[in-house]
């Protein structure tokens, strides 16, 4: 498989789970450091989840650091990875959440971003 290959299949994966998106969905928490009492200082901690558009979000919770990645793996990875040599906290919102940084992470995905939201408005001008 090629590259454009690959970047074309994550793009329509994108669109498709833009397209399926209910509408009533509820808005963007709102990430807050986590409480010293629960996650001592040292350990770097990481939120994990999805934003809006089904993308998920690695957000270091200081917003130190955070990007957008299409597989939830590659966010473990990247959270992993920023807090070497040690481990991190990882925690997983319920809530959708957006990042609100830098994307240090997959650096397609924002393309990729942009083009779901084309075709999702797309979809729903042809929809009755």
């Amino acid at each position: 498989m090629t590259l454009q290959m690959c970047e074309e299949a994550a793009m329509a994966a994108i669109a498709l789970q833009a397209s399926r998106r209910r509408p009533d969905t509820k808005p963007a928490a709102a990430l807050t450091p986590l409480d010293p009492d629960v996650v001592s200082a040292a350990i770097p901690a990481f939120f994990i989840g999805r934003n809006g558009a089904g993308l998920w979000v690695a957000r270091e919770a200081y917003g130190r650091v955070g990007g957008l990645f299409l597989f939830k793996s590659s966010a473990v990875h990247f959270a992993n990875r920023q807090s070497a040599p040690a481990r991190c906290a990882l925690v997983f919102p319920a809530e959708t959440f957006e990042l609100d940084i830098e994307n240090r992470g997959n650096l397609l995905i924002v393309l990729a971003e942009r083009a779901s939201r084309l075709v999702a408005r797309a979809l729903a001008r042809l929809q009755p």
